[in-house]
């Protein structure tokens, strides 16, 4: 049985609505070759979570408008705390 015939352990998270569309559009507009990391799967990791929320079909942030994002930044950073 090779790697790709097991099912690897997975993790649930849940997120609001606005921190996906926030992570989402900073992924797509992100060069992940440019962000600061210390191990490659690092990176990889990232790119796994923008492939998880572009198939995240009971969220569909894929199709945000300018609008959208915009009002999701200022829900997340009215959050902040810090």
């Amino acid at each position: 049985m090779n790697a790709m015939d097991t099912e690897l352990p997975t993790v649930t998270v849940t997120l609001w609505r606005a921190d996906a569309v926030v992570l989402f559009d900073w992924l797509t507009s992100t060069d992940l070759d440019t962000v600061p990391t210390t191990h490659p799967a690092q990176k990889q990791a990232l790119a796994d979570l923008l492939s998880r929320l572009e198939w995240a079909t009971d969220a569909d942030i894929t199709e945000s408008s300018a609008g959208e994002i915009a009002a999701a930044q200022e829900e997340v950073a009215k959050d902040m705390g810090w």
